[in-house]
């Protein structure tokens, strides 16, 4: 891990497959948390993991990496809740059963910020677009990087508080409220 990250983001997907680092670097690059100094190319990394299984599997190691770094390095999971799972925090719940396994505190866990889209990211990139999503349905994919660094960007200004119709749904406002948790514990 360079010396500078700040912020390691575990997503699905495949390295160069998928849209996730594209909407992840966008968002946070536009989001610039204030506990972020300086920013640079590297403040951020992105790490593909595959399916939501291995991404539960990684998460564990990928945390202990992040606490014996040091500092204010922090770790987000971005992952699908798909149709086997109710809501964000059942899933939430089987990565803790995997962090327990691997000796995992709550306290370290507690700080893992999780960003759960319903079915898929597009569904958040069609709502960014649109103002209207279905979230029991799969968004239409998107496979080019200009709209998910836009849908990104428009996120940023709904979480800086600059825009707020429509309301969010489930899945983003679900997300959003991990990110503030973030947010008011590196500024304290």
């Amino acid at each position: 891990m360079s010396n500078r990250t700040q912020i390691v983001c575990l997503h699905e997907g495949e390295n160069g497959r998928s849209i996730d680092p594209v909407f992840i670097n966008s968002l946070l690059k536009k989001l610039r948390p204030s506990w972020i100094r300086p920013w640079g190319s590297n403040v951020v990394r992105t790490k593909a993991c595959g399916g939501r299984k291995s991404l539960i599997e990684k998460m564990p190691k990928e945390l202990k990496n992040c606490i014996n770094f040091g500092g204010d390095t922090t770790l987000m999971v971005w992952a699908d809740i798909d149709d086997d799972m109710n809501d964000g925090d059942q899933l939430k719940g089987m990565f803790w059963v995997e962090a327990q396994a691997a000796g995992i505190t709550q306290a370290e866990f507690d700080q893992v910020i999780f960003i759960f889209a319903k079915d898929r990211l597009e569904n958040w990139i069609q709502f960014l677009a649109t103002g209207i999503t279905n979230e029991s349905q799969e968004g239409p994919r998107v496979k080019h990087g200009t709209a998910v660094a836009t849908a990104a960007k428009t996120l940023a200004m709904r979480c800086k508080g600059q825009v707020k119709e429509p309301p969010l749904p489930p899945s983003l406002a679900w997300s959003c409220i991990n990110w503030n948790k973030l947010v008011k514990r590196m500024q304290h």
